[in-house]
Formats: C-alpha cells, sequence, structure tokens
C-alpha cells in the first residue's frame, strides 16, 4: 500500500512538472552557409580582393624604389664621401620604415574595409535569426561557428535571461534599469 501511494504521488508530480515546464526550443544557424549563399558575398569578396590588390600594386612599388636605391648604394658606398654615405644611409632606413608602416596600414585598411562592408550583412542576418526564432518560437540560436571569432549565441529570448538572479546570488543589488528585465 505504501508503495503504491510514492509511485502514485511520483506520477502525479511528474505529470505536473511536465506540465508546468515550458518546452524551450533550441536552434542553429551556420552563418558560413547562409553567408555563401547570399548574393552579397560574392560582391564583398570581390570587393576585398580588388583593395587588397591595389595595395599590394602600391606595396610593390615602394619596395621596388628601396631595392633600386639600396642596389645604387652598395654599388658606391665604397666610394662615396663620409657625409653623403650618412644621407644615403638615413633615407634608406627611412624608405624601410615608411615600406614596414604602408603594410602595417594596408593590413588595418583591409581589415576596416572587410568590417565597413560585412556590418550590414551581420546586422541582415542578425534580424533574419531573431525573427526567424521569434515566428517559430525557438528560444536560444546557436552558431556552430563565427567569423572572426564572434558570439557562439545568436539570439536569445530575454525571458530565459538570469544575469540579475546571478547578481541576487552573489549579493548584489542590481539597478533599477536591470531589474526591469528580470525573469519572473
Amino acid at each position: 500500500m505504501r508503495t503504491a501511494l510514492i509511485l502514485l504521488l511520483t506520477l502525479f508530480s511528474a505529470a505536473a512538472f511536465s506540465q508546468t515546464a515550458p518546452i524551450q526550443k533550441i536552434g542553429y544557424a551556420d552563418w558560413e552557409y547562409i553567408f555563401s549563399q547570399m548574393p552579397e558575398a560574392k560582391q564583398i569578396d570581390n570587393e576585398l580582393k580588388t583593395h587588397a590588390a591595389q595595395l599590394e600594386t602600391q606595396m610593390k612599388a615602394k619596395y621596388a624604389e628601396y631595392e633600386s636605391k639600396l642596389k645604387v648604394y652598395q654599388a658606391g658606398a665604397a666610394t662615396m664621401v663620409d657625409a653623403v654615405r650618412k644621407d644615403k644611409e638615413t633615407e634608406l632606413t627611412q624608405l624601410q620604415e615608411s615600406f614596414q608602416k604602408f603594410q602595417t596600414d594596408a593590413q588595418a585598411s583591409i581589415q576596416k574595409k572587410q568590417t565597413a562592408l560585412m556590418a550590414p550583412i551581420y546586422t541582415k542576418v542578425g534580424k533574419a535569426i531573431e525573427d526567424t526564432a521569434k515566428e517559430n518560437g525557438y528560444a536560444f540560436i546557436f552558431a556552430p561557428q563565427m567569423p572572426q571569432g564572434g558570439d557562439i549565441l545568436l539570439y536569445s529570448d530575454e525571458k530565459y535571461d538570469v544575469s540579475v538572479l546571478v547578481l541576487k546570488k552573489m549579493g548584489i543589488t542590481p539597478s533599477a534599469a536591470a531589474t526591469a528585465v528580470t525573469p519572473k
């Protein structure tokens, strides 16, 4: 009798729990696949390649100038007056530093161009993921991989944010703005 009563209570509590616990749908979005299917992908790739090629041409020209002046210096260094040799060495050092700075600036320029071109794409895809999640009842959307090591959580329903609860658990009183989004 006692065993039957415990079994019956267990079944009732399991049934009650299963009815009150919300089912959370979790999905993922493959960023690389989505981006590869977008018409903008090829255009962005072409723009980045063109920009890189222009910088490469300028870099080759700067290096050729440095190399030709270095050859002239090496050929005549033994017969140059000390003052002229020092001037040529200073000029070569400045050209080399200029070339190295150009390389650094070129890399930064490519990165900046990529960021500028990709920002609207990230926004567009992010909005589409959020809309898709809401329309289909997903609580969370993850990404199996993100370019440049970005976040892997692409969408989350705010009602599952436990940040305020974590702060309270640590004995920290959240600000008024933070408590406004406290999960219930």
